[in-house]
Formats: structure tokens, sequence, C-alpha cells
């Protein structure tokens, strides 16, 4: 909105020349959305406080897990409201809002936003325990997946194949396979950030560090030169994702600094929903899917330390994990919360250099 309200007086004041540059803007993205959430941080977490909307201790699951996480009883959840109020606003002041790749990353965040909303609204108000049902989830996903398939596949600037990394000039023609792949990529990755999201400040900072990888992406992605260089496909008008990017990496600072342990306020599943899937759908838009697999390591072990669980349970009757999640697993071996979730922390934080090492492996 700024973009067009002010790099046309570039003109008559040339400081407003400053509005072409993305970096410029992604910078000032990340700031106005940390600032936010700072602002607004306090009096949400006192109004949560106020409606009772606050984390519940079940003891159906698991009594030893329950009894590490007592002192959490009570801390006020929903918080991804936040979150997704921030993202939305700063991207909207700081991207070029004629961009269609803003507005297709927006609508699925937005929609899981409120898949999630709607989940934590029959949990913590109407006190329904489990909340939307698994198939109502899952179905919002694939319809979610669906749609974006359909968007992308009759996009004649955007190839249904997959990039393959450290190879040069190697893609994988998915044609009719697309859509399924796309629905895919939303449901794994907006799953997998729920399923991360145990631990105070757990999966916000991983957030962060992922945020921070896909600007870089995003921003040689849509610049024709960088692209050509890296001998990555170009992406017209993929630089403009860099600033929503911006904009997750200082929504999830500054929601981090309430986040951190001892957690003040937790996402729900009104974040973690909405996040995993804003960050699967800018992988799809820039062509760095199986990349994914990479920056978001930690989100997909843990996924993948539930997905073998249950299967190990069903068919053997003996369990792998302690407990899944895996960040579960390793406070049952002892580990104080906070230890698990900085080694975690390291872990995102090398996964995400290396991704960016990829770009120069070929």
């Amino acid at each position: 909105m700024l973009y067009h309200l002010l790099y046309p007086l570039r003109d008559f004041i040339s400081a407003f020349n400053l509005f072409r540059y993305i970096t410029f803007r992604a910078s000032m993205a990340a700031l106005t959305a940390f600032i936010l959430s700072l602002i607004f941080g306090p009096p949400l977490i006192r109004k949560l406080k106020a409606l009772k909307i606050g984390e519940k201790i079940n003891k159906a699951d698991s009594i030893k897990l329950d009894d590490l996480h007592k002192h959490k009883q009570s801390t006020p959840t929903m918080g991804g409201i936040l979150i997704l109020a921030v993202i939305t606003i700063s991207t909207l002041l700081w991207a070029d809002i004629s961009n269609r790749c803003i507005w297709i990353v927006l609508f699925s965040t937005i929609w899981l936003g409120l898949t999630g909303f709607m989940d934590d609204y029959l949990k913590q108000v109407k006190k329904k325990s489990n909340g939307l049902s698994s198939g109502i989830k899952i179905t919002s996903q694939i319809v979610l997946g669906l749609i974006l398939g359909i968007i992308l596949i009759t996009d004649a600037g955007h190839k249904a194949g997959l990039e393959i990394p450290f190879l040069k000039g190697i893609n994988l023609d998915l044609d009719g396979l697309y859509i399924l792949f796309v629905i895919l990529v939303i449901t794994g990755s907006s799953n997998a950030v729920n399923l991360t999201d145990g631990l105070d400040g757990l999966a916000i900072g991983i957030v962060v560090m992922v945020g921070i990888a896909f600007s870089i992406l995003c921003y040689v992605s849509g610049n024709i030169n960088l692209s050509s260089y890296l001998l990555i496909p170009y992406i017209k008008g993929g630089g403009e994702l860099a600033i929503f990017c911006a904009s997750i990496v200082g929504a999830g600072l500054g929601f981090l600094w309430f986040n951190c342990y001892p957690a003040s306020i937790f996402m729900g599943d009104v974040g973690s929903l909405a996040l995993g899937g804003a960050i699967g759908t800018v992988a799809l838009l820039i062509k760095k899917e199986l990349l994914l697999i990479i920056v978001g390591g930690i989100f997909v072990v843990e996924a993948l330390s539930v997905i073998l669980q249950v299967a190990s349970f069903k068919l053997t009757k003996k369990r792998i994990f302690k407990i899944a999640p895996l960040h579960h697993h390793f406070q049952f071996l002892n580990w104080p919360e906070n230890k698990v979730i900085v080694r975690f922390w390291i872990i995102a934080g090398l996964l995400a250099l290396f991704t960016l090492v990829t770009l120069k492996i070929r």
C-alpha cells in the first residue's frame, strides 16, 4: 500500500525512491511486524486471561507429560491471532499489493488461520475438548490445496514440476499429479508445524529461521540476474514474497518475546496451522518445494516421529519413542524443556544455512 502511495512521489522527494527496493521494504515489514507485536501483545494477553482462554492440561494423554507441563495450566492461548494480524497488516503496508503472489499466500494463510481459529474456539470457548474433528481439519487443508493447485496449474507462467536441488537444470514434470502434490505440501507443512508447537517458543523460533531463509530464496528467485547466475528458476513477481516472509520473521520475533520460556502466551492452532500453510505456499510459489524438506527439517522429523510411533504401535504394539512428537521424547529423557528448545533451534538454524548453501551446490 505504501509502495503505491509513496513511490510515485519519488520525482518530488528523492527519499521515496527507497520504496523501489525490495530489501528496504522487507526490512521495514519485519520491523513493523515486530513493533506491532510488542504493542498489541500485552493487551491481547490480558484480554485472553479475562476471557479465561487458557491452556488445558489433559490427564487423558500422558500423566508424566501433564506433570511436566502442569505449570502451563491456564496460560493464555490463541495468540496466533496476533501473529496473523500483524503479518497481514505489515505485508499489505509494505508489499506491492498488485502482485498476485501476495494475495495467493495471504489467502492461504488466512484460510488455515480460520480453520485453526474454529478449532481453538470450540476448545476454549465452547469447551468442546477435541475442537474440530480431524476429518474437518484435513478436509479444509485438502480443499485449500485443491484450490491452490488449480490456480497454479492454470497459470501459464508456473510450471507444474519440481526443481531438483543440487542438480543443474533438472526438473521433474508432474503433469496431472501436480494438484495432488500441492495438496500434500499444504497438508504436510501445516500439520508439521502444528505438531512441533508443544514447547515454549519451539515452533515460532524455528518458523523465524525458516522465514529468514525463505526471504532470501524469494528475493533471489524474483531477481532475473541473481536467478540466472544461480541457475534457479526465475519467478516473476516472486521477489515480493520476501516482504511477506520478512513479516513472518518480524511477527515471529515479536511473538517469541512473550512465548519464550516460560511462556506468557501460546499461539494455538490458529497460529501453527496458518504459519505452516504459509511456508508451504511460499515454497510452491517459488518452486522450492523440495528445499522445504531441508529448511524445515525439524518440522519434518517431528511429523515423522508421530507417523512412525502410530504405525509401530498399530503393527507391533511397541513404541519407537518414549512419546511423540519427538520434542516430548527428549523431555522424557530428562532433558530440561529450555535445553530441548535451544538445541532444536540450533539444528534449525544450521539447516536454514545449509538450505542457502544449496543455491551454489549444483
